[in-house]
């Protein structure tokens, strides 16, 4: 149960009166950043361009923001951002479910480096990645149904993780260590220990990084404990100016206690591991000066092994391969520009719960976008879809924008997208749940306007959204004739619209002050995110939702940041929200660090209140948790 913190109304206050700010999508780097938000590069498969162009509503974190916050992982960064519900099931990141403006985690897309990271097995392991906070570069967030940019299954929008380039040789070592300071049955306090290293090497044109982590916890409560290793290399390879190869290959090991994850109480001794192997390479050519050819290759293989009463009782044993082929174009011509792709993808499961079964998806892109112009522009495209299961689909979509100043943009854009149903929704026998074989992949429609101001100390942006989903797939309970809801199993089924409407408000202000003042930097945003879901369909009152009511309808985030006598910076950050059946809750994290150019230490206090919460399943959260740590580089 969530416990709500005393004053929230006088937190929020506090912090929309300090603020006036906004989210991660709005801020401008500090003084110490290399580059501004506005210029960053939207790496969209086929059409790119700097985000300040783009007719989508996008949030670009950037490196310099994600060493601010007092976080420790990719999804507690993404917490952060209004209009994402990261639903952890533990801390570090251990396992967490991404869901868009209310849509389910199983309609997210997530793509490293822009290759689709796809589980056809389930959505709670898309954020099994192989590289760890310290290999980001910064992360694109783009919300709405996007089939037309990356095909099947951004039925809620996509989140791109981009890692850093080496841009010279050396070594990077980081540690850290924290406790809650409370203790387990053992009378031993509660911790964790991370440590990584990076190491890069830039010679004759090539570039190449290898990084690896161990993060280790005995838990926060029982049976949490958890154990997780990554390693991750990259490389880029430039034969000449018209050529480019990108290799990346990864590996990530996570053990961990699933006390309460999915079947509470009985799960009480549940433990899974899962262990993700990804690799892919890809070249970027200039077959003339107007076309570019970029053709990619990737596999992905995840083992995840579930016992439900360790040590091995009721043991579900899961290995999927997902291979991915693409070959995108850009046409420059003097009408506009031109982007063509195809794709296919092949996916293969073999488990002992849900058997062996494969499937094949192929899919082509199209797009337009209007030539560059100083007010107005668009872009009109479509994907059409085969899979061996489901048959052929078409997916268009359109965006468009105009500047009012240089600086103020109004936009808009529609789309549509589809989402396959995972190999759980279909096969699951077991813990109450009976898998749907006759269940049809869920369809999108999605609707959107907006106004935006990027450049300079103050920006804002603010939008409004519809999307309707049809053959919404939900776990449901049918009571009819007055059943026992304790003795029917769930079932995912096909049995309704989900309509969702919302808005988004944000805004922000980043200033650098000038010298000799002992306050070097200064920087507030903040960003409100609300939602209205509805739900349409037959025999609703006689069905138990199990998703569909459990979406965020106030979601609120503020940071506040300043640099201090050059070396030193201080962070707040508050997170308010309240879900659709459940009570709210504030969050106040803050870090405060000292930096120089060749080492940093720092110190994250989270969860400064104390506050007992629930963001998924029946899991609660850690209470107040400290953490020092450091890097060094060479």
């Amino acid at each position: 149960m969530r416990v709500a913190v005393p004053n929230n109304k006088l937190l929020i206050s506090l912090f929309l009166g300090l603020c006036g700010s906004a989210t991660a999508q709005q801020r401008a780097d500090s003084a110490l950043t290399t580059h501004h938000l506005d210029e960053v590069i939207v790496q969209e498969n086929r059409l790119v361009a700097p985000v300040k162009a783009v007719n989508r509503n996008i949030t670009i974190i950037t490196r310099r923001q994600i060493e601010a916050m007092p976080v420790s992982s990719i999804t507690e960064v993404l917490a952060y951002v209004p209009g994402l519900d990261v639903r952890q099931r533990g801390p570090g990141g251990i396992q967490a479910d991404i869901g868009i403006d209310g849509g389910t985690f199983d309609q997210t897309l997530v793509l490293l480096n822009g290759v689709k990271i796809t589980d056809p097995q389930t959505g709670h392991n898309i954020m099994n990645l192989p590289v760890s906070l310290a290999d980001v570069d910064h992360i694109e967030v783009l919300r709405g149904a996007a089939a037309r940019i990356y095909g099947i299954n951004a039925l809620n929008g996509a989140i791109n993780i981009v890692t850093r380039k080496a841009a010279q040789s050396g070594a990077t070592v980081s540690g850290s260590a924290g406790s809650s300071f409370k203790k387990n049955e053992n009378n031993n306090p509660y911790g964790a220990y991370s440590v990584g290293a990076t190491g890069a090497l830039v010679k004759n044109g090539v570039s190449q990084s290898l990084s690896a982590s161990r993060n280790q916890g005995n838990g926060y409560r029982y049976n949490t404990a958890y154990e997780n290793y990554r390693a991750f290399y990259q490389a880029a390879f430039n034969r000449d100016t018209l050529h480019q190869y990108n290799v990346m290959a990864g590996f990530v090991n996570n053990g961990y206690g699933a006390n309460g994850f999915y079947a509470s109480p009985g799960d009480l001794n549940s433990e899974e591991t899962v262990k993700t192997l990804f690799a892919a390479v890809s070249n970027t050519s200039r077959i003339n000066p107007n076309w570019v050819m970029t053709p990619r290759v990737s596999y992905r293989y995840t083992k995840d092994d579930y016992i439900y009463i360790k040590p091995d009782k009721y043991r579900n044993l899961h290995n999927t391969h997902v291979f991915d082929a693409e070959l995108n174009n850009t046409f420059r011509t003097a009408i506009g520009t031109f982007g063509a792709g195809v794709e296919g993808r092949y996916e293969h499961i073999k488990s002992s719960n849900l058997g062996n079964h494969d499937r094949t998806n192929l899919g082509l892109f199209g797009e337009y976008k209007s030539v560059a112009d100083r007010r107005f522009s668009f872009t009109v495209g479509g994907y059409l879809n085969y899979n061996t299961v489901y048959g052929w689909q078409f997916f268009p979509g359109a965006d468009v924008g105009f500047n009012i100043t240089p600086d103020i943009k109004l936009f808009a854009n529609a789309g549509t997208a589809q989402r396959l149903p995972t190999y759980t929704d279909l096969y699951y026998k077991g813990g109450g749940i009976i898998g749907n074989e006759k269940l049809g992949p869920e369809k999108a429609s999605f609707a959107e306007a907006g106004i935006r101001k990027f450049s300079g100390k103050f920006s804002f942006s603010g939008s409004v959204f519809y999307r309707q989903v049809s053959n919404f797939i939900d776990f449901v309970k049918d009571t009819a004739g007055g059943a026992d809801p304790a003795k029917v199993p769930w079932q995912p089924q096909n049995f309704q619209r989900a309509d969702m409407t919302g808005f988004s408000l944000n805004s922000g202000y980043n200033t650098i002050f000038a010298g000799g003042s002992l306050f070097n930097s200064f920087g507030v945003n903040a960003g409100y995110n609300y939602l209205s879901p509805s739900f349409k369909g037959d025999a609703i009152t006689t069905k138990i939702s199990r998703y569909v009511i459990e979406s965020l309808r106030h979601q609120f985030t503020a940071n506040v940041r300043t640099d201090i006598a050059r070396h030193f910076s201080v962070s707040a950050a508050v997170r308010y929200c309240m879900r659709v059946n459940y009570k709210d809750y504030t969050l106040v994290d803050a870090r405060i660090a000292y930096r120089q150019p060749r080492y940093q230490i720092y110190a994250d206090a989270n969860n400064l209140l104390d506050v007992t919460y629930v963001e998924a399943g029946a899991v609660p959260m850690p209470g107040r948790w400290i953490t020092v740590g450091g890097k060094v580089s060479f």
